[in-house]
């Protein structure tokens, strides 16, 4: 069955305090994430497994304790599109795309890096934000269920990237 294109709006916050280094940009929620109200919420995407692995901690499983893990390891996540319209979960997919401000995280924090989590994030986010952003920037491989040819021992390689100062 073929889906059908939506018009979705980004409707959970970022998450950030004002002492996030890290700033972790997604493209735009998964139909799951969207359904669960908050990042990563497909059970078959290796973010949470990812970061957990790295931090060398339990991984996080409710919202408050995901929550609780990107304050306790100064991270900021949100993503880089506020609202577009989507096939699904397919970023292949996405048109009519509207940016999210990042200013509202960048004014507020102490960020020194931000890393985005596969291509499309990092496409739009070259298009839309970079010019602006004043803070080094780095696109790292999709956590994704789609990038599955990319093996977890791989993603953690790149993503150790995130404990270096």
């Amino acid at each position: 069955m073929k889906q059908i294109p939506v018009h979705a709006t980004h409707e959970f916050p970022a998450v950030y305090d004002n002492s996030a280094e890290i700033l972790i940009l997604g493209s735009f929620p998964s139909v799951k994430s969207r359904e669960v109200r908050f990042y990563y919420g497909h059970p078959q995407n290796r973010f949470w497994k990812l970061l957990a692995s790295l931090y060398e901690v339990p991984l996080p499983d409710t919202t408050e304790e995901k929550i609780r893990f990107l304050h306790d390891h100064h991270i900021a996540l949100w993503d880089v599109l506020a609202e577009c319209t989507v096939r699904g979960s397919g970023d292949a997919s996405i048109h009519d795309e509207i940016p999210n401000d990042l200013s509202r995280i960048l004014e507020h924090a102490p960020i020194r890096h931000i890393y985005l989590n596969g291509n499309t994030a990092y496409r739009y986010f070259l298009k839309y934000q970079s010019a602006s952003v004043k803070v080094p920037y780095t696109k790292l491989p999709s956590t994704s269920p789609a990038n599955a040819r990319m093996r977890f021992d791989g993603l953690r390689k790149e993503w150790l990237a995130l404990l270096t100062p």
